[in-house]
């Protein structure tokens, strides 16, 4: 398990690397999903994510980060998802 602040600093390193500003980073209890991204550049990640592997929380904190640049799943997001989580 990892903490929020050391949770919080992977989602920053990403966005550096991608290239984006999450206006907000929030850290809740979520029923249904895993995270999520508003149209306002605010971004919530589910608590569970602070038990999974890095691996994981990496696939989850860049899906997101990417939907700051594209809100829909379109050819060049699933690109770039493939993209980023191949180099680390």
């Amino acid at each position: 398990m990892i903490s929020k602040e050391e949770f919080k600093r992977e989602v920053l390193k990403w966005a550096d690397i991608i290239g984006v500003n999450p206006k907000e980073i929030q850290i809740r209890k979520m029923n249904r999903k895993w995270a999520s991204c508003s149209s306002k550049g605010r971004l919530t990640f589910s608590t569970d994510l602070l038990l999974q592997s890095k691996e994981f929380r990496n696939e989850v904190i860049v899906h997101e980060l990417l939907h700051l640049k594209y809100p829909t799943h379109n050819k060049m997001f699933k690109i770039l998802l493939k993209t980023y989580l191949w180099k680390k």
